[in-house]
């Protein structure tokens, strides 16, 4: 995948995650948690463009590290949501795939650097 196309994933992923907030429940506990995950699932790609004009590869990877970081905190409001039924967890399943095959890219790509650079 080249970094255009994880751009273009990534800036999809944010979409849906903005469509799946604006289907939670107008709670206390909907508005708080699509709060958090309207954060934390929009971010990676606005961080993953960051990444791409990074001024070392360890700054690349620090940037690729906050990727991660907001893609495995998306995954746990996912499962949030899921558990407590604010959405039903059948209609969070592909959205909840796409999280995890992002988060297995940026993993892998945050381990292929390192071993590139010797740090791994």
């Amino acid at each position: 995948m080249t970094p255009d196309e994880l751009k273009l994933r990534l800036r999809k992923f944010s979409g849906r995650i903005i469509k799946m907030v604006d289907k939670l429940p107008n709670t206390i506990s909907g508005r708080a948690i699509g709060s958090q995950i309207v954060r934390s699932g929009t971010s990676p790609g606005a961080n993953y463009r960051a990444a791409c004009r990074a001024k070392s590869d360890k700054d690349f990877i620090n940037k690729l590290k906050i990727v991660e970081e907001e893609l495995d905190e998306t995954e746990y409001w996912l499962d949030v949501i899921a558990d407590s039924e604010l959405i039903k967890p059948d209609l969070l399943t592909e959205l909840k795939r796409e999280t995890g095959e992002l988060l297995a890219i940026i993993t892998k790509s945050i381990i292929t650097k390192r071993e590139k650079m010797g740090d791994a």
